[in-house]
C-alpha cells in the first residue's frame, strides 16, 4: 500500500496559513478606510482553515479549532443587521456609521468606526458559509 509522504506539504502549509491568516486580519481592519474588509479578510480565513484542512486532516484540525463553522453565520449576520438597526437608535438611517478617535495604552490613538463591527459581521458569515460549502463538498463521497 502507497503512503503519501507530505512533510514538505505540512512544514509549508504552517507557514503559508499563518501569513495568511494574518494578511486577513490586516485587510479586515484597514477595510473602512482602505480596499479590503470583512468579506476578502472572511475569504482569506476560510482559505487559511481549508488549507489546514486538506494538509492535517479534518481530525486534527477539530481538535485543534473545535468551532461549529455553520453557527458563525447566524452570528455574523445578527452582528451586521444589529449594527444596521443600532443606527435607529440615534434618528440615524439605516446602516448610518461613525467614528471617533480614542486613546489607548500600548497602541497610543486610534480610529474606532462603527463600520468595522459591520466588518466583523460580514466576515464572520463569509467565513462560516465558505468553509462549511467546501467541508461539506469534501465529506460527500
Amino acid at each position: 500500500m502507497y503512503k503519501s509522504n507530505d512533510l514538505i506539504f505540512r512544514t509549508t502549509t504552517s507557514l503559508i496559513a499563518f501569513i495568511l491568516l494574518g494578511f486577513s486580519i490586516y485587510l479586515l481592519f484597514a477595510g473602512h478606510n482602505s480596499p479590503g474588509g470583512g468579506f476578502i479578510g472572511g475569504l482569506m480565513t476560510s482559505s487559511a482553515i481549508v488549507l489546514m484542512y486538506m494538509a492535517y486532516g479534518a481530525g486534527v484540525l477539530e481538535k485543534i479549532l473545535p468551532i461549529n463553522y455553520r453557527m458563525l453565520v447566524p452570528v455574523g449576520l445578527l452582528l451586521a443587521v444589529g449594527t444596521g438597526l443600532g443606527s435607529f437608535l440615534f434618528q440615524q438611517p439605516f446602516l448610518s456609521h461613525t467614528y471617533d478617535y480614542f486613546q489607548f495604552p500600548i497602541f497610543g490613538e486610534l480610529e474606532l468606526a462603527t463600520a468595522m463591527l459591520f466588518d466583523f459581521g460580514v466576515y464572520f458569515t463569509v467565513l462560516g458559509v465558505t468553509v462549511t460549502i467546501i467541508l461539506t463538498i469534501a465529506e460527500d463521497r
